[in-house]
């Protein structure tokens, strides 16, 4: 758990440093991978959300979107995130950025003190604390290269993309059924990691195998890449689904 939590607090605080002195027309910039949204709406969104891994553990995902906003829950997440934003936009990007800085500092501590096998409330199912501090891990990641494309701002892959990665093989049966498609089998990635070294995870015997670079990975699992544009590749059975189904999040 500590482990993650650290990525964790390192990845908050990478997001943190792009939004550092923003001012107004950089909190209003488009960002293109969240079609209408802008930059103060990818961090009010990043806020809620945060804010709903601690208040849903008292009756779970929808009933603590509820409460955030009133007839929020669609008939999809992204319905839902949606309706969330569009309700709760147009303060301050100052504001937006102090409402998100206090979210994800409260969402550090209850994972830190949680054991990583509690069962926490979420989207679809209850996560294991450890599983949800990966999910979490994510998002920011995928939102802090969003808001970093919107600025033009270069980032540089770190290690903390291990987790995201791991969490995008070991979530590939869900991805499967959300597209209502049987799970090819036990899937491994071997991967470049960004200081080249080799990331290897999931069984050494899976007969589904993706190669290349993880940064890459890690963007196509988060929909941010095409896989026919990403150095990656995958072989054996339902190779070309697990790449284009991949993902990280619910």
């Amino acid at each position: 758990m500590d482990a993650i939590t650290t990525a964790l607090r390192e990845q908050h605080e990478e997001l943190d440093a792009l939004l550092a002195g923003l001012d107004d027309a950089g909190w209003a910039r488009p960002v293109p991978d969240c079609p209408g949204w802008s930059v103060a709406d990818v961090v009010l969104h990043l806020a809620q959300t945060d804010e709903l891994v601690v208040s849903a553990a008292d009756g779970g995902f929808a009933a603590a979107a509820e409460r955030v906003v009133p007839g929020a829950v669609g008939e999809t997440v992204d319905d839902t995130v949606g309706r969330m934003v569009a309700h709760q936009r147009g303060a301050p990007g100052p504001a937006v950025h102090a409402r998100w800085r206090a979210a994800a500092s409260t969402l550090r501590e209850v994972l830190a003190a949680s054991d990583p096998r509690r069962p926490m409330p979420w989207v679809v199912t209850d996560l294991p604390a450890r599983t949800m501090a990966t999910t979490r891990l994510s998002e920011c990641w995928i939102h802090t290269h969003d808001v970093a494309v919107a600025l033009g701002v270069a980032l540089v892959p770190g290690d903390r993309l291990r987790h995201v990665a791991r969490l995008a093989v070991r979530t590939v049966p869900y991805a499967f059924a959300r597209a209502g498609l049987p799970a090819p089998g036990p899937v491994a990635a071997r991967l470049t990691a960004p200081d080249g070294s080799t990331w290897h995870l999931g069984d050494d015997d899976a007969p589904t195998v993706v190669t290349g670079s993880a940064a890459d990975f890690c963007l196509v699992a988060a929909r941010r890449l095409d896989p026919a544009a990403a150095e990656v590749r995958a072989t054996g059975p339902g190779a070309d689904d697990v790449l284009r189904l991949v993902r990280t999040y619910a």
